[in-house]
């Protein structure tokens, strides 16, 4: 799927950034669905990079409690969990410029914090009500990943906050749902929404209105 000195130069990339083992979950079925064996194949290559990184396949069905229990409603699902679970989502095979953020974001499961601004730090630990965010993308947005990515920290700092990656084109119904029309499209708790990748602090003025 890369070439050898691609291959290497993220297996030095993650040798370097992480510290602790993590557990790259995915979900998949034994029929697989469209774009589930290229999210197994893209699971299945990062394990192969890093000892730290260790692979668990579930089947969707026959595993059915343990997706409830992680909150998984859909296929192919890929999970990082580090120390903890922190609420990180990928639905959908997470290619062309997600794929960095599925990297990225197994590092910051690894550390169990980000790089995101003391002031977001201490914004975020204001939470005190359930945030969840949906980040709807396509493998072709070059904004995109910005915006995942901020979800996704945001999700490491904070117990109250879940992020899911969304690629809106593996799951049609639920762009139709949210009006998707152009990428990245931002839902919060179901009552606030916006388009675009938007810079840090105002991102974070979004997720406290979601969390009122």
């Amino acid at each position: 799927m890369i070439s050898d000195s691609d291959g290497e130069h993220l297996r030095s990339y993650l040798d370097q950034r992480m510290i602790d083992d993590v557990r790259l979950v995915l979900f998949t079925q034994e029929m697989e669905c469209t774009f589930c064996k290229e999210t197994r194949q893209i699971a299945e290559l990062l394990s192969s990079l890093s000892r730290k990184v260790r692979l668990e396949v579930y089947d969707f069905i026959k595993d059915a409690e343990r997706a409830k229990e992680l909150q998984v409603d859909k296929i192919p699902a890929l999970i990082p969990i580090g120390g903890k679970d922190y609420g990180i989502r990928f639905y959908g095979m997470p290619s062309g410029y997600e794929f960095i953020s599925l990297v990225d974001a197994i590092i910051d499961a690894s550390r169990g914090t980000t790089n995101l601004s003391e002031k977001t730090k201490g914004i975020v630990k204001t939470l005190n009500q359930p945030v969840h965010i949906q980040v709807f993308v396509t493998p072709t947005c070059p904004y995109c990943p910005r915006a995942v990515r901020l979800a996704h920290q945001l999700a490491v700092e904070s117990d109250y906050v879940r992020a899911d990656m969304i690629e809106s084109v593996e799951f049609p119904q639920l762009a139709q749902r949210y009006s998707v029309m152009a990428v990245p499209k931002i839902v919060m708790n179901e009552k606030v929404e916006f388009v675009g990748a938007l810079p840090e602090d105002h991102f974070v003025e979004h997720l406290l209105l979601a969390g009122k």
